[in-house]
C-alpha cells in the first residue's frame, strides 16, 4: 500500500455527468520528499519515510535537524513511513499527487475534531428520557440507569457514559478520487474526511 501526506483544504461540491451534486473534500496532497529508505539489511524491513510541509529550522531539535540535513532536505512538519509501493524511490526523490488516478478508491486517515466533554446523547447517540414522566424535571438528556444496586455493587467497565469526545485517529475507507490537479497538487475525493481545515491527513492507495 503506497500513499502520500496531505493537508485538508476544505469541502466543496461537484456535479457529475447526471447532474447530481456530490459533496467532496479538497486535499493538498504533496509534494512529499523521501527522507529515508529502510532496508532489510539495515533495519530488518522495507520502508520509505516521507516528509511534507516545510517547517522553520528554529523549531526543529538537533537530532531531527541532522536527519533532514543527511537527507538533503529542508525541515518538514509531518513525517510518515510507508512500507510498500515505493520500490523505485531513493532518498531525495519526490512523491507527487500524480501517484493517484481519477476514479480509483483511497483510504484517508486523519485526527477527528476534538469536541471536549460531551454527554451521552451527543457522544453515544442516546435518545434521552424524552418524556418528563414520574416526576422527572430537567432530565431530557440524562443517561438513565447505569447498573443494578447491591448486586454487583459496581459499574461494569466499558459502560457508555459521558466523557471526552473526538480528537482520535480516524480512517475513512473507499473514498473515490474525483479529480487530480497536478499543477496545484490538489486531490478531490468524494465525501467527508476526518479533521479540521489545515489538519494533516494520510492518503493511502491499494497497489
Amino acid at each position: 500500500m503506497s500513499g502520500i501526506i496531505g493537508k485538508k483544504v476544505g469541502m466543496t461540491s461537484l456535479f457529475n455527468e447526471e447532474g447530481k451534486n456530490i459533496p467532496c473534500t479538497v486535499i493538498q496532497a504533496g509534494p512529499c520528499s523521501v527522507l529515508q529508505v529502510r532496508t532489510i539489511e539495515n533495519d530488518g524491513y522495507v520502508g520509505f519515510q516521507l516528509g511534507f510541509d516545510d517547517k522553520s529550522e528554529k523549531n526543529v531539535g538537533k537530532a531531527l535537524a541532522g536527519h533532514f540535513k543527511k537527507a538533503g532536505s529542508t525541515p518538514k512538519a509531518k513525517l510518515v513511513e510507508f512500507h510498500h509501493g515505493f520500490d523505485h524511490l531513493k532518498v531525495g526523490d519526490e512523491v507527487k499527487v500524480n501517484l493517484f488516478n481519477e476514479g480509483e478508491y483511497v483510504d484517508v486517515t486523519g485526527t477527528s475534531k476534538g469536541k471536549g466533554f460531551q454527554g451521552v446523547v451527543k457522544r453515544h447517540n442516546f435518545g434521552g428520557v424524552m418524556q418528563q414522566t414520574h416526576g422527572q424535571h430537567n432530565r431530557l438528556r440524562a443517561p438513565g440507569s447505569i447498573g443494578a444496586g447491591s448486586d454487583p455493587s459496581r459499574v461494569f467497565k466499558g459502560m457508555r457514559m459521558a466523557g471526552r469526545m473526538g480528537g482520535k485517529q480516524v480512517t475513512v475507507q473507499n473514498l473515490q478520487v474525483l479529480k487530480v490537479d497536478e499543477e496545484q497538487n490538489l486531490l478531490v475525493v468524494k465525501g467527508a474526511v476526518p479533521g479540521a481545515k489545515n489538519s494533516y491527513v494520510i492518503i493511502r492507495r491499494w497497489n
